[in-house]
């Protein structure tokens, strides 16, 4: 899989920014990749260093429009921790 493939976007949010303090980023994957995967693929697109990998999985959730019913598609969260002397990630222009 290429690196590309397997990080899908930033989840940028009010946690997630508080946990950037800490140099800690979160990702939303691709749900086949593995934590070694993610590791290659943030080290190679971003050139830093990682020290830690933590993913999730999360089922989708019911909704409903109107008289129709279905699930949001199932997807995969990562939070990937940096080293000490890794530079920060820039993902959008500061205010």
């Amino acid at each position: 899989m290429e690196a590309r493939d397997v990080i899908k976007r930033p989840v940028i949010t009010e946690r997630s920014t508080e946990l950037m303090v800490d140099k800690k980023y979160t990702f939303v994957v691709d749900r086949r990749a593995n934590k070694s995967e993610i590791k290659r693929a943030v080290e190679e697109i971003f050139g830093v260093k990682v020290a830690q990998v933590n993913t999730m999985n999360y089922d989708g959730k019911f909704k409903r429009f109107g008289r129709y019913t279905g699930y949001t598609p199932k997807r995969k969260k990562a939070i990937v921790t940096l080293t000490p002397e890794s530079k920060d990630l820039e993902f959008y222009e500061g205010v």
